[in-house]
């Protein structure tokens, strides 16, 4: 035995033998790495499809070709209808058919030219990834290439691969885009005698393809046909019956039903797989894109030439529509390729909610706390409400609903902008991109800037929370406030806390103050968005009607609607209420109906008395209270700062003090009492307000306090006075509210007497540049002074 290990030792220590060893171990390495690593390495076209599947929407590839991504799964019919047509022995050889070959080398030497290849699918694949030119030594390579390939893929595999790259005629590569460009729809629903067609392509694509030589893609599809009815695929009715389709006349434009979607797509994904299952349902993309086109034929007569809207799922945050503008790629002045979905834009009064939610949480409010609504100058920022009027006094609620302006304001100076800006960031907007002071108070306005995809979103994630309360049993989930998405996300564990961004309570009395929006003076407007649910909604109007706005939210869907002109133009009558909230709700008509609206969280709440006429936790001197739940927070909201003690004299007529009058003969009562500037607006909307009995005329002096009040300017205001027409500079209005009527007060800049008022408190005045004092005296001789500085410019 030793000695034949040996003499085995000595023959492979020979020099020839070890050449010969190097040389095989040199061609097995060689055999085993001749393929590329990745076979196809061509540009693939962008491609979308809905959410079971169905093509939304393609893009030709950077190499001028319709090329979708690789499809492991090949259909059945294609399969035998390319085994048939190209390789009948395909699942039987190891990737080189000898006998298809040597057929072929006789056929070619008969003819005394290529009239056949014999190359196998296998090979055709090589050949497609390779790109070799059709000689003798890349056949031979082809041979062993594919054997290789033949070793490591599976037929499956194979046949998809070739499935996937296989030319099909002018600028088609691919069985799935040869099928939407030919028939109009997916691989999987085309007949024998469309399939048939399609497996005669590859094999001549340059000689045969749609819209020419079409007797002859007849011819072939046919023979084809009846070969496979006389291997038994098909029987002889079906073959009858698919000779008689026709065969394609030219190529079909690609469905685009969400093509703003599948341009995001491209710019998200610059690498990697171009092809994706997004959570769009094709069927409510296309109902939505055609409300878009009907408002906007209406819209565009006003100059208005751009619409766009977007579905999400409450629970998922997924898109379930994706409109990112109108299409009419054909008319560039209606520059409809803008995405404004994911544009940012000027959010008007949209952000409103988020605030008054945001207060809420903390405390600093209950939901229908009174807010000032006087007029209002911080330095020397001037916010108006829509319809320039003001109440005095307004429940945060309806402030809310009626979308006011200057409470809104009101309420983030109390609530400090800076806070506000972080909170924004907390809850998915990100398109703050400079610091809070550069937005100041504007920014409840539409000061800043926000797109329609982050804004619904962050109302999805409020309703979202809002609906996980009770299913995680009064605990928040960190995970509910995330970007909306347009793909199925896998579903994550929950990681919960005991605390949220915002408590369900808050939420919960947002939403229910949204469900009650309107606009002063446009209360018959709202008949004509009647719905079979109950919505929560608001609308946004930006500064110079560039924007208008409307997000609506139902325990399960999220609709938000943008109108206006991508170029910033704005137009008359382009506000939320007039152009975006129609199209909202007739958006909501195509979506389920939810049965139910959102369960009140009692275990966030707690039952507090409040004062019914200030909506303030209720006060000793608070005589009309209501039981109220309210969130939790709301135990350490302000006590009532403005009902008090008064003290009358026996006829009620007149208030009293000690000074002036014997203790027996005081009536005590408890009153109503806003600050004169509010009040003065106030009780023209509210009849049931009682202003303050005077002091009798011998207890006047005793009055505490100050009973009147500048309206405009406020102390320290910087004002601008425009130049009229003429070049002249024009008049300062100034205005005071004074708590007792028919009294005069004396009016006074800088120690000059100007005029006098009664009841009515208003003078015009004209003030130079520069720095200056206001003096009132009333009748009663109390004393109101304040500075203000008129600007040059």
């Amino acid at each position: 035995m030793s000695s034949v290990i040996k003499r085995i030792k000595n023959y492979f220590r020979k020099p020839k033998v070890i050449i010969l060893l190097t040389i095989l171990l040199g061609l097995t390495l060689w055999f085993w790495f001749c393929l590329p690593r990745q076979l196809f390495n061509s540009p693939t076209s962008y491609v979308i499809d809905d959410d079971q599947g169905q093509l939304l929407g393609a893009a030709i590839a950077n190499d001028g070709q319709w090329h979708f991504p690789y499809n492991p799964n090949v259909p059945e019919k294609f399969k035998r209808c390319i085994i048939a047509f190209e390789d009948k022995r395909f699942e039987h050889h190891p990737g080189f058919d000898i006998v298809a070959f040597s057929r072929a080398i006789r056929q070619n030497i008969r003819a005394k030219h290529v009239i056949s290849g014999g190359s196998t699918i296998t090979m055709q694949v090589i050949r497609l990834a390779t790109k070799h030119k059709r000689t003798f030594w890349n056949k031979l390579g082809e041979i062993l290439m594919a054997l290789r390939l033949e070793c490591t893929h599976s037929k499956a595999d194979i046949l998809a691969l070739y499935t996937s790259n296989a030319p099909f005629g002018t600028n088609v590569i691919g069985l799935d885009a040869a099928s939407w460009r030919y028939f109009g729809r997916s691989p999987d629903k085309l007949s024998w005698g469309e399939m048939a067609a399609m497996a005669v392509l590859p094999n001549s694509p340059s000689l045969v393809h749609p819209g020419k030589n079409r007797q002859i893609l007849l011819k072939k599809r046919n023979q084809l046909l009846d070969r496979l009815h006389k291997q038994g695929v098909i029987d002889s009715t079906t073959a009858s019956l698919a000779k008689l389709e026709p065969v394609p006349d030219r190529p079909l434009p690609l469905p685009q039903s969400a093509p703003h979607l599948l341009v995001r797509f491209k710019t998200d994904h610059p690498i990697g797989d171009t092809r994706i299952k997004t959570s769009i349902k094709s069927t409510l993309q296309q109902q939505v894109n055609d409300i878009l086109e009907r408002h906007h034929s209406v819209l565009k007569a006003n100059d208005i030439n751009n619409i766009a809207a977007v579905v999400l799922d409450v629970e998922t945050g997924q898109a379930l529509a994706y409109a990112g503008n109108i299409a009419h790629s054909n008319d560039p002045e209606m520059e409809s390729d803008v995405d404004v979905v994911d544009a940012p834009r000027s959010p008007g009064s949209t952000l409103k909610p988020l605030l008054y939610a945001s207060m809420l949480h903390d405390g600093l409010i209950l939901p229908n706390s009174l807010i000032p609504d006087i007029p209002t100058q911080i330095a020397g920022y001037h916010p108006e409400n829509f319809d320039l009027g003001y109440d005095g006094a307004v429940p945060a609620s309806r402030a809310l609903s009626r979308s006011l302006n200057v409470p809104a304001v009101k309420m983030l100076q109390q609530f400090k902008y800076e806070r506000f800006y972080d909170f924004l960031q907390k809850a998915g907007i990100t398109t703050l991109k400079k610091p809070a002071d550069h937005y100041g108070l504007s920014l409840i306005l539409g000061g800043g800037e926000n797109t329609l995809w982050e804004l619904t979103g962050a109302y999805a994630d409020m309703a979202r929370v809002l609906n996980h309360y009770t299913k995680y049993n009064g605990k928040y989930d960190t995970a509910d406030y995330h970007s909306p998405v347009y793909s199925v996300q896998p579903t994550k564990k929950p990681q919960l806390e005991k605390s949220g961004l915002l408590d369900a309570g808050s939420i919960y009395y947002t939403f229910q103050a949204m469900e009650e929006v309107m606009r002063p003076g446009e209360e018959m407007v709202w008949q004509q968005f009647s719905s079979t649910q109950r919505v929560a909604w608001k609308t946004g109007t930006s500064f110079g009607f560039r924007d208008g706005w409307a997000i609506g939210i139902t325990p399960k869907y999220v609709v938000g609607v943008w109108v206006g002109n991508t170029d910033g133009e704005g137009r008359p009558d382009l506000t939320g209420i007039n152009t975006a909230a129609p199209v909202l709700f007739e958006i909501f008509r195509l979506l389920p109906v939810a049965r139910d609206w959102f369960e009140m969280p009692v275990g966030e709440m707690v039952k507090i008395k409040v004062c019914h006429q200030s909506g303030y936790r209720a006060g000793e001197y608070c005589e009309d209270v209501d039981d109220m739940w309210v969130p939790k927070s709301g135990l350490k909201a302000p006590v009532c700062p403005w009902h008090q003690l008064i003290h009358l004299d026996a006829s009620g007529k007149w208030q009293v003090t000690g000074d002036c009058e014997s203790p027996g003969n005081m009536a005590t009562k408890k009153w109503f009492v806003l600050p004169p500037s509010m009040e003065y607006y106030y009780k023209t909307k509210n009849y049931l307000y009682h202003t303050l009995p005077p002091f009798r005329s011998d207890c006047a002096l005793a009055e505490k306090g100050s009973p009147m009040e500048l309206i405009y300017p406020k102390d320290g205001a910087k004002v601008y006075v425009p130049l009229e027409a003429d070049g002249s500079r024009g008049r300062m209005i100034c205005n005071a509210a004074h708590r007792q009527a028919g009294v005069k007060i004396f009016w006074h800049l800088d120690d000059k007497y100007v005029g006098e008022t009664i009841d009515f408190h208003q003078v015009a005045l004209n003030p130079s540049a520069g720095k200056h004092k206001l003096t009132l005296v009333d009748g009663n001789g109390n004393n109101l002074e304040i500075n203000f500085e008129v600007l040059a410019k």
